[in-house]
């Protein structure tokens, strides 16, 4: 297989570690890199109800001999495992006649540990029944499953519309319709075993044994974990994924696009490996034989680290931009469905403050087309419906200040408050009603004190 003629071995051994993972082999992880005990990748599979350990050699090289084959068949032999055991070769080249009748001697006498060959023709078969191109002696990443974007039992602007519905003084169902893209970003669902046993001359101070579950953002640049809502979101949802098929979503969004993995699959679990050992390195303190407290830094060895699979899919990034006279609301999220991770909400923020969030009220200025918080809306004189404090036209009426649509508005009510009786001005300046209240009930008092003095 030309395209892997560049390789080590060592990295030849990375991709077939992870051509197995995605062939469904178990538990598959590679052997500790010390002398060539016959041994590369371990591995298990489950046939007929029973577990059976599988030790595979591999061999990039030209030609593989039946010493090679022979060497395996005594390390299966005597590697700990408690079930029935089976081995394989495998290599980019081909295989000697001699090894080739050596395996099939053990199969037609009924070995307990019989050996697979696998050949460069082998592995290019392979390649495509499980769907992967091998590039630069590595595995790239093709998917063509997504998580769902959109709810079908709704419609794909539901979400925004329902966002929509917690402002006051707008009506959801009379929003203009939002330019609504979608954006198919790579992720990978990671899942790894960790298992360390940490000892010194008192014994055990420190174990790991714990199953990891993580999704790492997988476009271009260096692998990032995502959140814990959208690692959940994807999580929750991997058994419900649909063919991305960018003719059919083009017709329900505005504008389609879909990103590349930008990383190989050793290159994420390589990532992966080495995340959850800074993650599992931790500071033991403990007392030693002499009575002296110690500290020890126990951090895992990549060999304590199993990658169990590597998931890739499609999240859908959905994106909707409503336009309200002057000013575009974004609403932005991770899609699953009818399961959603909110990236952006400019709904539920004030246009002139940094209040933000759905747990604050807010308001739809009518007049320019302004979502504002309590502190930034009034209510209108003349017609009586909210206005925000960035477009009206105000007036101050004695002590109190009035807020109109515009100029007309405010000369309306001039003409109105002119032709008011006395008692209705005041209803108007509660200030200055209540301050003239105030000042009557006090020289009512000063003329009852002097009344009784005298």
């Amino acid at each position: 297989m030309p395209v892997l003629d560049d390789l080590s071995g060592f990295e030849f051994e990375d991709v077939m570690e992870d051509v197995f993972r995605n062939l469904g082999y178990e538990n598959v992880r590679q052997a500790e890199r010390t002398a060539d005990e016959g041994r590369d990748i371990l591995m298990e599979e489950v046939v007929d109800g029973n577990r059976r350990a599988i030790v595979v050699e591999c061999k990039h090289t030209g030609t593989v001999g039946r010493p090679v084959v022979q060497k395996l068949h005594s390390a299966i032999a005597t590697f700990g495992f408690d079930g029935p055991k089976r081995g394989m070769v495998v290599t980019t080249g081909r295989f000697t006649n001699p090894a080739i009748e050596y395996a099939q001697r053990l199969q037609r006498n009924d070995d307990p540990y019989p050996i697979e060959l696998i050949d460069g023709v082998d592995l290019r078969e392979i390649a495509d029944e499980i769907g992967l191109d091998l590039y630069n002696g590595r595995i790239e990443i093709l998917c063509d499953e997504t998580l769902r974007p959109y709810d079908s039992a709704t419609s794909v602007t539901a979400p925004v519309k329902e966002a929509f519905q917690d402002i006051e003084n707008i009506q959801s169902s009379n929003l203009p319709a939002p330019y609504s893209t979608v954006t198919f970003r790579p992720v990978v669902a990671v899942t790894a075993d960790t298992n360390a046993v940490f000892e010194t001359s008192v014994g055990v101070i420190h174990r790991i044994n714990e199953r990891s579950r993580f999704v790492v953002h997988a476009e271009r640049g260096r692998p990032q974990a995502a959140s814990g809502d959208v690692s959940n979101l994807v999580l929750e949802n991997l058994h419900a994924t649909v063919d991305l098929d960018a003719d059919r979503f083009e017709s329900s969004f505005d504008a389609v696009e879909d990103r590349r993995f930008g990383q190989t699959q050793t290159e994420y679990k390589d990532w992966a490996v080495d995340r959850l050992k800074d993650h599992h390195t931790t500071t033991v303190s403990y007392t030693g034989d002499n009575n002296v407290t110690y500290t020890k830094t126990c951090e895992p060895n990549r060999s304590d680290i199993s990658v169990q699979s590597i998931e890739p899919v499609y999240l859908p990034q959905v994106r909707h931009t409503t336009d309200l006279q002057e000013y575009s609301y974004p609403y932005e999220y991770f899609a699953a469905g009818p399961s959603r991770v909110t990236s952006e909400d400019g709904i539920h923020q004030c246009v002139h403050c940094d209040t933000t969030g759905t747990d604050n009220a807010y308001t739809y200025c009518a007049n320019c087309g302004s979502i504002n918080c309590d502190s930034h809306i009034k209510t209108e004189r003349l017609e009586d419906t909210p206005i925000c404090t960035g477009c009206a036209v105000t007036e101050r009426f004695a002590f109190k200040t009035k807020y109109f649509y515009d100029e007309a508005n405010r000369d309306a009510f001039r003409e109105q408050y002119e032709a008011m009786p006395f008692y209705e001005k005041a209803m108007e300046n509660t200030p200055l009603t209540v301050g003239t209240v105030v000042i009557v009930v006090l020289v009512l008092l000063g003329i009852l004190v002097s009344i009784g003095g005298l």
